[in-house]
């Protein structure tokens, strides 16, 4: 799993649609029930336009800071496929935003195309500053996959970085997205895939590193990660010989996913 994103954990409200295409929503925080209509309806609409009857999940997350974006995100499952979209925006419109960010992420699906890069809907959350603490440790079962397979896992999923383990070299390893489309950093091997895979259908040409991924304990990561303002950080840590991917949250704090 994996992605740059909130860290933010909804647990409190719960609301369901009563008709059409099932849409559930988890609140958290200051969402006041406008917000929760407009999120049913919005994507209610999305989900008949493209012919899906859900379900759908969406998650609002408002701080205390009426100032402060909301946090929306949405996972829609279809056939055993999972989509998902992340955004943040105003109070009153990052709903809207959501839904016309999934829109567009289920017509490129049904063309076969991929995300452009940069986004600009979703800057990376990249600011220099003094070190932050980690907050969060999510610890995942990493799929074992292809780097093609784990960039369409990236796009489906909206995130920003992916952390599995590489199916050609059995060692942890990162794809994400740049500026000339995706690259994929491995723990240690610098080499091309040492053997040629089927592209997956829409997406980018994939763009390996020639340096393996630093070996940080997690304190030095974060204090690398925030001082050249870096929105996330893969590395391997010299004690599990694993690797980390360490990212900023929306609050500025940061969280690290681990394997399990």
């Amino acid at each position: 799993m994996q992605m740059v994103s909130s860290g933010l954990r909804f647990a409190s409200d719960q609301w369901t649609a009563a008709a059409g295409p099932e849409v559930a929503v988890t609140t958290r925080g200051e969402v006041s029930a406008m917000d929760v209509t407009r999120a049913v309806r919005a994507i209610t609409r999305v989900l008949r336009r493209h012919h899906l009857d859900g379900p759908a999940r969406v998650r609002l997350g408002a701080p205390p800071d009426p100032e402060a974006p909301t946090v929306v995100q949405v996972d829609v499952h279809h056939r055993d496929v999972v989509t998902r979209v992340q955004v943040t925006g105003p109070r009153g419109f990052a709903v809207t935003f959501a839904a016309e960010r999934l829109d567009r992420r289920l017509a490129r699906s049904a063309a076969g195309e991929t995300r452009t890069w940069p986004d600009p809907a979703r800057p990376p959350l990249a600011r220099a500053g003094a070190p932050r603490p980690i907050v969060r440790r999510k610890r995942c079962v990493l799929s074992v996959c292809t780097p093609a397979e784990a960039v369409a896992v990236l796009d489906a999923m909206d995130y920003d970085a992916h952390l599995f383990i590489d199916a050609e070299t059995g060692a942890d390893a990162v794809v994400h997205w740049a500026e000339a489309g995706v690259r994929l950093v491995r723990q240690w091997a610098t080499y091309p895939p040492i053997r040629s895979t089927e592209p997956v259908r829409g997406t980018p040409p994939i763009l390996a590193d020639a340096a393996p991924a630093a070996c940080l304990d997690p304190a030095e990561a974060a204090n690398i990660l925030c001082h050249k303002g870096l929105p996330f950080l893969f590395c391997t840590d010299p004690g599990s010989g694993r690797g980390g991917l360490l990212y900023r949250r929306h609050d500025g704090d940061l969280a690290i996913v681990l394997p399990a």
